[in-house]
């Protein structure tokens, strides 16, 4: 961990048009303007929103086993960390301590937020995940579009990649935070 450690928190949680069963996860950069939107699955986004909406499910959930498991072993999660992103596939961490020892435990980010958030810690990332898959809505984009004509459909693949960041941006102003991940994720992969 020896990058910056950049703050994050949860901006929402959308289902996706495209694939049914899963979900958009975006997190913020709280001192800043990027978003980090994460494609999660359906059981991961409900242990999300449970504990965001303070719903108490009848039995304990896998998230909730952790919790109640650290606690009775007194272990203590201090953080998330999402720490690494290869092939557009995220990593995480979640950073505990126990007796004073301080150790990591690699997880999916969904797992790693839905712990997080039942032990109301702070999530961060560092600064080459919010370059490399980070998205931003500027101001230049939106008076660049009203100038533009819109061109007939084409499909992705074959978009130029500044076509493709043109369409990241109409995601991201329309909140469709799923389709901004993929196209996002196919600019990764041409660069």
């Amino acid at each position: 961990m020896a990058d910056e450690k950049i703050k994050l928190e949860i901006l929402g949680l959308s289902s996706s048009q495209s694939q049914s069963g899963s979900f958009a996860l975006v997190l913020g950069e709280v001192e800043g303007n990027r978003r980090l939107p994460i494609i999660i699955g359906m059981f991961e986004a409900q242990a999300i929103a449970i504990e965001i909406e303070k719903i108490v499910p009848n039995r304990p959930m896998t998230h909730d086993l952790f919790k109640a498991f650290s606690h009775n072993f007194d272990i203590a999660v201090k953080e998330v960390y999402i720490s690494d992103l290869k092939e557009g596939v995220f990593f995480a961490k979640i950073i505990c301590e126990h007796e004073g020892k301080v150790f990591e435990i690699d997880s999916r980010p969904s797992d790693a937020i839905a712990i997080g958030l039942r032990f109301s810690v702070d999530f961060y990332t560092n600064e080459n995940i919010l370059s490399e898959a980070g998205i931003v809505l500027t101001d230049e984009y939106e008076e660049e579009m009203a100038h533009v004509e819109k061109p007939e459909k084409v499909s992705m693949e074959d978009m130029p990649s500044s076509e493709l960041e043109k369409l990241l941006n109409e995601a991201l102003e329309n909140e469709d935070y799923e389709k901004a991940a993929r196209i996002r994720d196919m600019l990764n992969k041409r660069n």
